[in-house]
């Protein structure tokens, strides 16, 4: 028992703060989403983005959710998606898992692991028609949009109080 590790307490504060950051980063895409207002699909917002708040809000010292992770994974995971979708557009099963486990394995090498970039990658596969009409731009806008978009909102939030502090680190721990 004396080596089990426990999870650290979180203070009220940094339960609101970190919702808010959620709020607004989640809040603020879909704000600027075409297609939600009109009650028809996302085009910015993915759900991936969902995940990426809870690590970035709720979890921001974690190496995954510091800058080079958020950006660098989402982008290359979104790569590796499209590639896929394109390579094995006929056999989506195969799309799927190749789009998925490449997009791990571009994060691992590039040290930029951001586990809902294998989230990103899969909705390069899986997502609605529109999705994959947009081909490769689809790195550039909803996934790097998306997640400068919550970078932004991050360093606003997290640094509100003097006791946070994002990022931990810009390209590589210190």
């Amino acid at each position: 028992m004396d080596k089990m590790k426990y999870v650290e307490k979180v203070s009220p504060g940094d339960i609101w703060r970190s919702c808010l950051g959620a709020f607004l980063g989640i809040a603020g895409l879909a704000l600027v989403d075409p297609g939600i207002p009109n009650g028809q699909d996302a085009w910015v917002l993915i759900s991936a983005f969902g995940a990426s708040a809870v690590l970035v809000f709720g979890n921001r010292r974690h190496s995954f959710a510091q800058p080079r992770s958020l950006i660098g994974g989402h982008l290359l995971s979104a790569l590796a998606g499209v590639a896929s979708f394109k390579m094995f557009q006929g056999y989506p099963w195969l799309a799927a898992g190749i789009g998925t486990a490449a997009a791990l394995a571009i994060m691992q090498v590039t040290n930029t692991l951001h586990p809902p970039g294998g989230g990103t990658a899969l909705f390069a596969v899986i997502g609605p028609d529109r999705i994959h009409d947009l081909g490769f731009l689809y790195i550039i806008a909803p996934v790097g949009f998306g997640a400068l978009f919550l970078l932004v909102v991050a360093l606003a939030v997290n640094n509100i109080a003097s006791s946070r502090r994002y990022p931990e680190f810009w390209f590589h721990r210190e």
